[in-house]
């Protein structure tokens, strides 16, 4: 059996909670050692950005302290403004004639000063023999942003060993857990943003952020009905029921709102099924805080016609009853599959 150490603590630092899971490699697969979420002041962090780091530190050191996390190698994912994520084509070249091109030449894919950013790519290998092309993703994000999550993340003693984007910490997660090699739309929605990741033959081909989220729909029933975001936020996930005269103003909230979403997933859709008429899409993954909705799933699969599965990362997972109570993990499950994402890299870098 490996050692715990081999794999990095996720956690995933939302606008609106830090998420932090655990887990430990068996012989047939993973068994869950930690798992949970902590609240985060509303304001803390913005589009992806650290505005408090102070109060974000502080809530990441609890988070570890109460569930007695005790491997500090952590890794982190960003997504919004801050990041950029593209896929070009280039003709096949070596590893190192790669990596000089695009430092060179990066500047003509990205919006912003090349001295400002961390690049990453990723050769894809689409290349045939009739294509002698492939495909790269590339990745840029903007070191200052970075720069501050890793500067909170050392002084509450962590060792950040992994920055990923929150797209492809889910992709990596669905893959190992779902062992499929089918074309699905995975779409995490959480407070303030959306992520759309479109996997094909194992590969992304269509990722994307968009800033819209459940905070949104929780805000607007809010002020609708004169209440405190707690209530709002019960109603939101149908855990408290609605009064009869509240009842058609809410829904009409519900769909607007799930309307202007859904309008996103099908535009990311319709253009992958445009590019890939040949490669149609099996099935959609939702996940995220924001996919606990009441009604979200049902609605997304009318709109979209594709069966619609919520995703738990840890259903075929080992876990230890006595510390963690199913039905607790049942429930934040969907929120937590980035920090899963995460968690499942190993820590030999």
């Amino acid at each position: 059996m490996a050692k715990k150490e081999n794999l990095i603590t996720g956690v995933d630092i939302g606008s609106h909670a830090v998420k932090v899971c655990q887990l430990q490699k068996t012989g047939k697969g993973y068994s869950l050692l930690a798992v949970g979420s902590a609240a985060l002041p509303p304001g803390s962090v913005e589009d992806g950005v650290l505005q408090d780091p102070e109060e974000v530190g502080r809530t990441v050191a609890a988070l570890f302290r109460n569930l007695k996390i005790k491997n500090n190698r952590v890794g982190i994912s960003i997504s919004g403004y801050s990041v950029i994520v593209k896929k070009i084509n280039l003709e096949v070249m070596s590893e190192e004639e790669l990596h000089e091109y695009i430092t060179s030449e990066a500047e003509q894919y990205i919006p912003f000063d090349i001295d400002d950013v961390y690049l990453d790519f990723e050769d894809l290998h689409t290349a045939t023999d009739e294509e002698d092309r492939t495909d790269i993703m590339l990745v840029a994000a903007k070191k200052e942003v970075i720069d501050d999550y890793l500067e909170m993340l050392q002084e509450q003693k962590l060792k950040p060993v992994l920055v990923d984007v929150d797209g492809f910490a889910l992709e990596n997660i669905w893959e190992i857990t779902s062992q499929q090699q089918e074309n699905v739309a995975l779409v995490d929605i959480g407070a303030s943003k959306m992520n759309i990741n479109i996997i094909a033959d194992g590969a992304s081909v269509l990722a994307r952020d968009i800033v819209v989220g459940s905070d949104q729909l929780t805000e607007q029933i809010a002020n609708s009905l004169g209440i405190e975001y707690e209530e709002a936020e019960k109603i939101k996930l149908g855990l408290i029921p609605v009064e009869e005269e509240n009842r058609e103003e809410l829904e009409e909230i519900f769909t607007q709102t799930c309307t202007q979403w859904v309008l996103e997933i099908k535009k990311a859709i319709d253009l992958y099924v445009a590019n890939n008429p040949d490669q149609p899409l099996k099935r959609l993954i939702l996940s995220g805080g924001g996919s606990k909705v009441a009604g979200l799933r049902d609605f997304i699969a009318s709109e979209t016609g594709l069966e619609v599965i919520s995703f738990n990362p840890f259903a075929d997972m080992k876990v230890n009853e006595k510390k963690i109570d199913r039905a607790y993990l049942d429930a934040i499950a969907p929120e937590m599959a980035i920090a899963a994402g995460l968690a499942i890299r190993p820590a030999e870098f």
